[in-house]
């Protein structure tokens, strides 16, 4: 675990989050004692001075020494703990603000396409995909579909992910390649937490670029293949390895100099 380039993120983020509850819980019980030794203080003034309270009734003498008491009371200096204690109870809110600060620079900080997969150089994951209700001429596809002998893209998607538009021109290149379709090249679709109508909708509008589509409804099967999010494409070899992960959407760029470079090796 300690290889995972997010461990360290992860630990820090725990560490500080321990460090944010525990300052508020220290900064609530300091209030708490103050106020416990202010009212017992008041308390005591009150039973040894029975005019304290009573207004106008109390007799000009009284109210006289404690004027007097009052203005010859030592007031605390700038610095001195009395001062310096209230500013504890910014120390929660800092904490917090370090903590977002923490989380927004790790979110987007560094290459999605480069995070980390257990699975590359590993057989699929065992998992069989039901179709996608309203497109009757699009099967399921299961594990055993990939060990077909031909080398398999399978694209993890949805209609209500902004980057899956964005990257599905590129998926429809894809499957328009001659090349690709030469050398047996095959692209399924893993329709991950959608609904069919709206799946359907999609393609339709989009253009439907894949042979067989398969609903996770539940992102089980996502999950077991390790997605951290849509969409990402995975490159299968023909004997059910998974050779080569792009985690994001596919940019023109990265369509040229990443994926299809992964595509001929996999067909070697």
């Amino acid at each position: 675990m300690s290889h995972d380039p997010h461990f360290g993120f992860v630990v820090a983020a725990y560490a500080l989050a321990f460090v944010i509850v525990a300052g508020m819980i220290v900064t609530i019980l300091a209030d708490y004692m103050r106020l416990k030794q202010a009212l017992s203080a008041l308390s005591r003034g009150t039973h040894q001075n029975p005019d304290i309270g009573r207004g106008e009734l109390n007799p000009p003498q009284t109210r006289k020494a404690r004027n007097r008491m009052t203005a010859t009371a030592p007031r605390p200096e700038a610095g001195s703990p009395a001062t310096r204690r209230p500013l504890l109870v910014f120390v929660p809110l800092v904490l917090f603000a370090a903590l977002a600060a923490l989380f927004v620079i790790r979110l987007y900080s560094g290459d999605a396409s480069l995070l980390p997969s257990a699975l590359i150089g590993r057989q699929v994951p065992a998992f069989a995909l039901p179709p996608v209700e309203g497109l009757p001429d699009k099967p399921g596809f299961s594990d055993a579909d990939l060990r077909q002998g031909k080398v398999t893209l399978v694209n993890v998607f949805a209609s209500w992910c902004v980057p899956c538009h964005q990257e599905h021109e590129l998926i429809v290149r894809l499957s328009a390649d001659p090349a690709l379709s030469l050398a047996g090249v095959r692209l399924f679709g893993l329709a991950y937490k959608d609904d069919p109508a709206n799946i359907v909708r999609f393609l339709a509008e989009a253009g439907d670029p894949f042979a067989r589509i398969g609903a996770d409804r539940k992102g089980r099967t996502a999950i077991d293949w390790g997605v951290y999010g849509v969409p990402e494409t995975f490159v299968v070899k023909g004997d059910g390895t998974i050779a080569y992960r792009y985690a994001g959407p596919i940019g023109e760029e990265s369509y040229r100099e990443v994926i299809l470079p992964e595509i001929e090796k996999a067909l070697r």
